[in-house]
């Protein structure tokens, strides 16, 4: 637990499921208040569900009970989606002290084959949704002359290649420096920004394939630690990110992966 996080507020993009929820679920046990975005009308009551587990939290303990979240349905690739989520962290809670950018798509198509319509649409997603959701908080923050924190999530493929899947590759490569860019940018302000690099984790939408023994274990093969990450890997990480406890650290990418991006080929000094 990190004492500073408690009543802090954050912002949570593509909160409903997956990673972005295991971030918010580990936010409220800090005591946090979290707005949880959701997109489609399918996410609503996954969304509710975690507003409402938030309001069981009081019996965790003191510090839990201070917890209180609200969902938001908004699109993250359009301005009026960025602020209506500043606007409910802003009306609900009267503050925002971390911004988190999780919400992400990913799809699969031999590069000569990719439509424009679906590259448009994962950048559009992947990282002009990065961008709106970092520019809204930071103007924010420098407005009020107050620090701020924001954690975007990337992925091992910020590093590695990935054949047929390069709006993904080339999105997350773009949040990795556009994330050290305004590092740069705003460090003097106190305003700090970090990437979680994730690499192969537990979550819905890698269910199908991890169910499958054969798509399992070639996986694990090229972690190695040879084992697959859980959500709880990636929500601790975002706990210390936005906590004083890294407050001199900015700019980085801090990879969850079990060692995937340090060439696993090598790993027993062949070659």
């Amino acid at each position: 637990m990190y004492p500073d996080l408690l009543g802090k507020v954050a912002v949570v993009t593509g909160a409903a499921t997956g990673l972005g929820a295991g971030i918010a679920r580990r936010f409220l046990e800090e005591g946090m208040c979290v707005v949880v975005n959701y997109h489609s009308d399918a996410r609503r009551q996954a969304a509710e569900d975690l507003v409402a587990w938030s309001e069981n939290l009081s019996a965790a303990g003191e510090r839990q009970s201070k917890a209180r979240a609200v969902a938001v349905q908004a699109d993250v690739s359009v301005e009026e989606g960025v602020f209506a989520l500043r606007d409910a962290a802003l009306e609900t809670f009267g503050r925002l002290d971390v911004w988190v950018n999780n919400a992400g798509i990913e799809v699969r198509y031999k590069t000569h084959e990719l439509p424009l319509e679906a590259w448009d649409k994962m950048i559009a997603v992947n990282l002009t949704g990065t961008f709106l959701g970092s520019r809204t908080a930071i103007e924010h923050w420098v407005e009020l002359e107050k620090p701020g924190c924001i954690i975007n999530l990337s992925s091992v493929h910020e590093r590695i290649p990935w054949p047929t899947f390069a709006a993904y590759t080339a999105s997350k490569g773009g949040v990795k420096m556009f994330t050290q860019t305004i590092a740069l940018e705003y460090a003097d302000r106190g305003i700090r920004a970090n990437c979680i690099a994730p690499g192969a984790i537990e979550t819905p939408i890698n269910a199908e394939k991890f169910d499958d023994p054969k798509a399992r274990a070639l996986t694990q093969s090229m972690i190695p630690s040879d084992a697959i990450g859980q959500v709880s890997h990636v929500a601790d990480a975002a706990a210390w990110l936005a906590s004083e406890q890294s407050d001199y650290v900015t700019g980085h990418s801090l990879f969850v992966d079990g060692g995937m991006s340090l060439y696993a080929d090598f790993q027993r000094g062949d070659g």
